[in-house]
């Protein structure tokens, strides 16, 4: 797997020479840099990592679908092959959109799922699901290197590759943790620990990556489930149509994103019962099917743009200092999940 978390590069400053003086020309914004990136700095989404739900038509007959990038090992892998058996089983089919809570989710599954008598039978021989995968070691991923901004260790980790020199530049700070970052065109979260060196060596020791983990960031897809121990299944999922909800990173598998269609989810009418679910039939979305992307005929080829290509440096960079002309003043920094990772359908050609 080609994965990396990613960091802050240099901004990128385009110049051209007069016939008496160097006049700087206006600074890309984000989506100009992600525009001129080579094809080489793209990575292609294989057809069977895309789960693709099919709506009802809208009041006006309009078709109305939403494309679904699982996470790729070694993330959450019992609860996506859970998802991929549902998903083989046609167990959607006929399912509904069962909770559309304001500023928070879109939930869809079993409407009767609570109810033993009226549940859907679940496939056979879906795995086990438990608490302790909501986070991964970060042995078990090839880290390139991490944003932090160093304030909560006993010294700073380390940053590859330097902040570019902005005045008031601070990178990507977080309010949860002091480490995040992408792997795979996910956003993460990074727990680290200070490592003494061992007796004889003569060096201050290292901060080190010890466990990661997604994090719940506009579009991103997670399991529902019932009080703890209970993981969920896969059965159960939800996406995020507000403001990041990172209290529940960690409490919660996360096991994709949306990366087409979530204007069919948002713009759906709230739920009128608690936390958004829907009291009525009559309310619910039904859904007409959910499949695999390689069970899809014509299914379009989407990619993302790499987390370790210099493009996404710069876009990254860009999110954090906006200096297109629009802009007055550089923010000097960003939240990890106000810099979505560029997704989009291959260019013809």
């Amino acid at each position: 797997m080609r994965a990396a978390i990613g960091l802050i590069g240099t901004a990128l400053l385009a110049t051209s020479s007069g016939l008496w003086a160097q006049e700087a020309q206006p600074a890309p914004s984000p989506g100009e840099i992600v525009a001129a990136a080579p094809r080489s700095d793209w990575r292609a989404i294989d057809a069977s990592d895309l789960l693709v739900m099919d709506l009802a038509p809208d009041a006006r007959g309009r078709a109305r679908r939403v494309v679904i990038q699982l996470m790729p090992p070694p993330f959450s892998q019992s609860w996506i092959g859970n998802i991929r058996r549902l998903a083989a089983a046609h167990w959607w089919d006929g399912m509904a959109i069962t909770r559309v809570q304001d500023n928070y989710v879109v939930q869809w599954g079993d409407p009767n799922g609570e109810d033993a008598a009226k549940a859907k039978a679940l496939p056979a021989r879906l795995h086990d699901t438990v608490a302790s995968q909501y986070t991964t070691p970060a042995d078990d991923v090839p880290l390139s290197y991490v944003l932090s901004r160093g304030g909560r260790g006993p010294a700073r980790l380390e940053l590859h590759p330097a902040p570019p020199p902005t005045p008031g530049y601070r990178g990507f700070a977080d309010s949860y943790v002091d480490a995040v970052g992408f792997v795979g065109g996910f956003p993460m979260a990074v727990e680290r620990e200070f490592r003494r060196p061992p007796p004889g060596v003569a060096n201050a020791g290292e901060i080190v990556p010890t466990r990661i983990w997604p994090v719940h960031c506009y579009g991103m897809v997670g399991v529902g489930r019932n009080m703890s121990p209970d993981a969920g299944t896969g059965a159960e999922l939800y996406t995020v149509i507000g403001h990041a909800p990172r209290h529940l990173d960690r409490n919660i598998a996360l096991v994709g994103r949306v990366i087409e269609g979530i204007e069919h989810l948002s713009s759906l009418p709230r739920g009128t019962g608690t936390l958004g679910f829907y009291e009525t039939p009559e309310e619910r979305t039904a859904i007409t099917a959910i499949r695999l992307g390689n069970e899809i005929t014509a299914l379009p080829t989407y990619e993302y743009l790499d987390t370790s290509s210099e493009s996404f440096t710069r876009y990254l960079e860009a999110r954090a200092n906006r200096r297109d002309p629009f802009f007055i003043t550089p923010a000097g920094g960003a939240d990890i999940c106000n810099a979505p990772v560029p997704v989009r359908r291959v260019p013809a050609g």
